[in-house]
């Protein structure tokens, strides 16, 4: 690929190598800078001396370890624990609700007990410290009105983020650390005061949006169209139903949700058609690209600067760029300068999971769509318009295949049918959708024109909820871990060089991408096939044990988990993090032989075998029962205590085990149990 020959481009993928590598090493930033300033000295002497001597190789080592620090100081200069006065050196505890003065920066999405808000934080007891947090507030007491930008005290409950209690589950604790977001606090609403408003450009925009929502909200009839909506024209999905993003997922079509390139795009054409009637002169010129630019920067606030949509307005702006000096750009360099641009800017968004999605389906479009496009010319234009749907989809899947099979374990069979029927209805709703904004702006909203929008939208719906019921073209569970995913990345790119440039170097690539991918598959086999363990996990409400053996899985629970064990999502990342199957599933009895412990479990009946001498005592489901006197009968070498028990009584329980020094594991608190 000659797009690695270029020296920028080289620099800008060690730069992420960088960020990458930032959290595994802890160098004294005095001794990264030091280093970047020599590296910059030696770039540039080599880079003078190389028009006259061979100097090429000192060029490019030095640019590749230049981007490779700036990339780690750009991390730690972003890593807001890194400030001293950050409100993790704070001696903070969920024992007592502290005073928090913050101010409210984002809405997240609602949950079935809590409104939630990302908050930046200014004080806390009185101290001065800053960060983020989520702030939840109890749907089960008034709350008064909230804006971005409102600066409000409160009085809530203060938890660090915890990592995932069951394994090979998702991490939301690791995801918000990555978000800079380090703890979430739980807001008591009466003891919640508006202070006043911080008014900015951007919290002005972002209650701009808000009161357009506001607007057309009442010419919508159903919620699920309006939310529909807002994702597509807004970039708001926080309100969007969990059947209707599954009918996307499920359809290869959750993408038309996220603001991304096909949005901006389409903003780009529709404000050059308004400007057509300026004359191109060169004055005309900037006055359309000065338009330009505050458009996609003002659409951008407007629908919520998500990573998606911050990179497709830089690369638009780059274009826009381009095209106003009336020079080609390389769509290559345009794509990674503009990565180059968000993540100096922001490096966390590198672990956003569409942020990376989005860059590797656009990579794949451009490198792969031209190659599937020669395979046939169709001279029928409605042909060759279905034809580029069909390739363009097809480019984009291969991309982002391995890394949606990391992430979500499963595949939808029919995207590319999604894609030939909604592309066009799509492109139509975005023409009635942002006329429909642009006429709330000024406060007049003709309903005939949201009725054919709601049509429209109603009808996109329906085709995609029809091509998600087809469940047998859905792939689900999928096991496939990092490895798998870099192996099959591998094999992709070689298997296409190959076709483009055929040598017999490139079919040896491709040969040994197919023989490391095989590989990767039966090392996971053989290296789940060579291990057994046993998992008390942390379920509320209800016990799940599991006893794995190779790739055989036996499961103790109750009947609501065993009844519905296909959709139980502990269980399945379990399975699918092991390579592994159900091999029975089975109540749970009193004394059980798990991973060649003896396991003991006392239940809510408070009966037990006494003098067994377990392993392992385990307690369910909140049995009053004296711990002490129930230690000196079975004295077991620890005690384990899972998510149906009360807090409190877990807590009296950890009591007693400190007293008798023996060990104690509570689920709640540290998470699953292995033995």
């Amino acid at each position: 690929m000659k797009i690695l020959h270029f020296p920028l481009v080289k620099f800008i993928i060690s730069f992420v190598l960088g960020i990458l590598i930032y959290p595994y090493f802890n160098q004294k930033v005095v001794y990264v800078l030091m280093t970047i300033f020599i590296l910059f000295s030696l770039s540039i002497i080599s880079h003078i001396l190389y028009k006259k001597r061979n100097f090429n190789l000192v060029f490019n080592t030095s640019m590749l370890l230049l981007g490779l620090l700036l990339g780690f100081y750009t991390a730690f200069t972003h890593k807001e624990t890194n400030n001293s006065n950050h409100y993790t050196k704070l001696n903070l505890t969920a024992e007592r609700k502290h005073d928090f003065r913050v101010k409210i920066i984002e809405r997240l999405k609602t949950t079935q007990k809590n409104y939630r808000f990302i908050s930046e934080i200014y004080s806390i007891d009185g101290k001065e410290c800053s960060g983020k947090t989520i702030i939840n507030f109890s749907k089960k007491e008034p709350i008064k009105k909230i804006e971005y930008g409102d600066i409000i005290n409160l009085e809530a409950t203060y938890y660090e983020n915890r990592s995932s209690f069951n394994p090979f589950q998702f991490d939301y604790g690791k995801y918000l650390e990555r978000q800079e977001i380090y703890a979430q606090c739980y807001a008591v609403n009466s003891h919640f005061n508006k202070l006043g408003s911080e008014n900015n450009l951007l919290n002005y925009l972002s209650n701009f949006r808000e009161k357009i929502i506001l607007r057309l909200e009442p010419f919508f009839k159903s919620n699920d169209n309006f939310s529909v909506y807002k994702a597509l024209i807004l970039g708001q999905q926080q309100d969007i139903s969990p059947e209707i993003v599954q009918d996307y997922q499920f359809a290869g079509a959750v993408h038309i949700l996220s603001v991304s390139g096909l949005h901006v795009g389409f903003i780009l054409l529709f404000v050059q058609f308004l400007l057509k009637p300026l004359p191109n002169t060169k004055r005309g010129r900037f006055i359309k690209l000065i338009a330009v630019l505050l458009s996609l920067s003002t659409f951008c606030v407007l629908a919520g600067m998500s990573p998606s949509v911050i990179r497709s307005v830089v690369m638009f702006s780059f274009l826009a760029i381009g095209m106003y000096y009336k020079r080609e750009t390389n769509i290559y360099h345009t794509l990674l300068v503009s990565m180059f641009l968000i993540l100096f800017i922001k490096p966390s968004f590198i672990y956003d999971i569409g942020f990376q999605l989005s860059y590797l389906a656009l990579f794949f479009i451009i490198w792969l769509q031209p190659i599937f496009k020669e395979l046939w010319k169709p001279k029928n234009k409605i042909l060759s318009y279905f034809w580029d749907i069909v390739t363009v989809s097809f480019a984009a899947q291969i991309g982002t295949l391995p890394l949606s099979l990391y992430y979500f374990h499963q595949s939808p069979g029919l995207f590319l049918l999604t894609n030939v029927l909604i592309l066009f209805l799509v492109g139509v709703i975005m023409i009635f959708g942002v006329m429909t904004m642009l006429l709330a702006i000024i406060g007049f909203v003709p309903q005939i024109v949201v009725k054919i929008l709601e049509l429209l939208i109603q009808t996109l719906n329906s085709i995609i909820h029809w091509v998600a019921s087809f469940d047998s073209f859905i792939f689900r569970n999928i096991s496939f871990n990092q490895l798998m995913m870099w192996s099959f990345y591998l094999l992709i790119i070689t298997f296409f060089i190959f076709i483009k440039t055929k040598s017999y170097r490139n079919l040896l690539a491709t040969i040994t991408s197919v023989i490391l991918l095989q590989s990767t598959f039966i090392y996971n086999k053989i290296n789940s096939e060579a291990s057994s363990e046993g998992i008390v996990f942390n379920v509320r409400k209800n016990n799940l044990i599991t006893e794995r053996n190779g790739q055989k899985v036996l499961i103790y629970a109750n009947d609501s988990i065993i009844n519905n064990l296909s959709t139980n999502l502990g269980i399945q990342s379990y399975l699918m993090g092991n390579f592994s199957t159900i091999a029975a599933a089975k109540p749970i009895d009193n004394l059980m032989y798990i991973n060649s412990k003896k396991v003991l479990i006392i239940d809510s009946s408070a009966i037990f075998l006494k003098n067994i001498k377990p392993d392992v005592l385990i307690i369910t489901n909140s049995p009053k029962l004296n711990l002490d006197r129930v230690l000196e009968t079975v004295t077991p070498k620890i005690v384990v205590v899972d998510g149906s028990n009360f807090k409190s009584y877990s807590k009296l329980w950890e009591a007693t085990c400190r007293k008798r020094k023996i060990p104690f594991h509570n689920t709640h608190e540290k998470g699953f149990y292995i033995f």
